[in-house]
Protein backbone atom coordinates (compact mmCIF):
# COMPACT_ATOMS: atom_id res chain seq x y z
CA UNK A 1 0.00 0.00 0.00
CA UNK A 2 0.59 3.35 -0.16
CA UNK A 3 0.10 7.54 0.00
CA UNK A 4 -2.44 6.99 -2.55
CA UNK A 5 -3.79 4.40 -0.97
CA UNK A 6 -3.97 6.54 2.43
CA UNK A 7 -5.53 9.46 0.50
CA UNK A 8 -8.36 6.63 -0.92
CA UNK A 9 -9.27 6.04 2.51
CA UNK A 10 -9.29 9.61 3.89
CA UNK A 11 -13.26 10.20 3.01
CA UNK A 12 -14.31 7.57 4.83
CA UNK A 13 -12.04 8.51 7.97
CA UNK A 14 -12.98 11.56 7.98
CA UNK A 15 -16.91 10.42 8.14
CA UNK A 16 -15.99 7.92 10.96
CA UNK A 17 -14.22 10.92 12.64
CA UNK A 18 -11.88 7.66 13.94
CA UNK A 19 -9.21 10.11 15.06
CA UNK A 20 -7.63 11.52 18.31
CA UNK A 21 -6.10 14.80 17.80
CA UNK A 22 -3.13 16.04 20.63
CA UNK A 23 -0.63 14.15 22.55
CA UNK A 24 -2.77 14.76 25.87
CA UNK A 25 -5.83 13.31 24.37
CA UNK A 26 -3.92 10.42 23.08
CA UNK A 27 -2.40 9.84 26.35
CA UNK A 28 -6.15 9.25 28.03
CA UNK A 29 -7.10 7.36 25.08
CA UNK A 30 -4.42 4.82 25.33
CA UNK A 31 -7.02 1.40 25.07
CA UNK A 32 -8.68 2.94 21.94
CA UNK A 33 -5.61 3.51 19.88
CA UNK A 34 -4.39 1.50 17.09
CA UNK A 35 -1.39 3.92 15.60
CA UNK A 36 -0.06 7.13 15.64
CA UNK A 37 0.75 9.22 12.62
CA UNK A 38 3.20 12.33 13.30
CA UNK A 39 3.79 14.88 10.78
CA UNK A 40 6.84 15.52 8.61
CA UNK A 41 7.19 18.84 9.89
CA UNK A 42 7.01 18.31 13.46
CA UNK A 43 9.85 18.77 15.85
CA UNK A 44 12.45 16.15 16.45
CA UNK A 45 11.74 17.12 20.21
CA UNK A 46 7.99 16.09 19.67
CA UNK A 47 9.10 12.70 17.71
CA UNK A 48 10.98 11.78 20.85
CA UNK A 49 8.26 12.21 23.13
CA UNK A 50 5.90 10.30 21.09
CA UNK A 51 8.27 7.55 20.38
CA UNK A 52 9.17 7.40 24.26
CA UNK A 53 5.81 8.07 25.25
CA UNK A 54 3.95 5.49 22.84
CA UNK A 55 6.95 2.69 22.61
CA UNK A 56 3.99 -0.22 22.35
CA UNK A 57 2.16 1.40 20.08
CA UNK A 58 3.13 1.79 15.77
CA UNK A 59 4.46 4.99 15.33
CA UNK A 60 4.40 6.43 11.38
CA UNK A 61 6.01 9.85 10.11
CA UNK A 62 4.39 10.85 6.94
CA UNK A 63 2.76 14.16 5.48
CA UNK A 64 2.71 17.77 6.62
CA UNK A 65 0.43 19.57 8.55
CA UNK A 66 -1.18 20.96 5.45
CA UNK A 67 -1.39 17.57 4.53
CA UNK A 68 -3.85 16.85 7.49
CA UNK A 69 -5.97 20.30 7.57
CA UNK A 70 -6.86 19.46 3.35
CA UNK A 71 -7.56 15.75 4.53
CA UNK A 72 -9.11 16.12 7.78
CA UNK A 73 -9.53 20.06 8.55
CA UNK A 74 -7.62 19.85 11.68
CA UNK A 75 -5.09 23.35 11.27
CA UNK A 76 -1.90 23.12 13.00
CA UNK A 77 -2.16 19.41 13.79
CA UNK A 78 1.66 17.23 14.60
CA UNK A 79 0.52 14.56 16.32
CA UNK A 80 -2.75 12.27 15.24
CA UNK A 81 -3.83 8.64 16.76
CA UNK A 82 -6.03 6.48 15.07
CA UNK A 83 -8.94 4.63 16.93
CA UNK A 84 -8.97 0.49 16.79
CA UNK A 85 -11.00 -0.59 13.92
CA UNK A 86 -10.98 -2.19 10.27
CA UNK A 87 -10.26 1.35 8.83
CA UNK A 88 -7.60 2.21 11.03
CA UNK A 89 -6.00 -1.18 10.43
CA UNK A 90 -5.93 -0.37 6.45
CA UNK A 91 -4.99 3.37 7.01
CA UNK A 92 -1.57 1.88 9.03
CA UNK A 93 -1.19 -1.11 6.20
CA UNK A 94 -0.98 2.35 4.05
CA UNK A 95 1.14 4.46 6.01
CA UNK A 96 3.28 1.02 7.29
CA UNK A 97 6.42 1.59 5.08
CA UNK A 98 6.87 5.31 7.62
CA UNK A 99 6.98 3.59 10.57
CA UNK A 100 9.65 4.92 13.04
CA UNK A 101 9.79 2.72 15.95
CA UNK A 102 9.83 -1.05 15.13
CA UNK A 103 7.84 -3.58 17.43
CA UNK A 104 9.48 -5.39 20.27
CA UNK A 105 11.35 -9.04 19.20
CA UNK A 106 9.46 -11.61 20.86
CA UNK A 107 8.86 -11.53 24.21
CA UNK A 108 9.88 -12.09 28.06
CA UNK A 109 13.15 -12.85 26.80
CA UNK A 110 14.24 -9.82 25.06
CA UNK A 111 17.18 -7.80 26.73
CA UNK A 112 16.39 -4.95 28.76
CA UNK A 113 17.38 -1.24 26.85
Amino acid sequence: MSLSDFERLVPFARRARCWIVGRPALLRSRSRLHFILITQDASDRTVEEVLRSFQHYPVVQALRSEDLYRYFGLQGTKVLGFQKGDLAKNLYASLKAFRLNRPDSGGSNAPAP
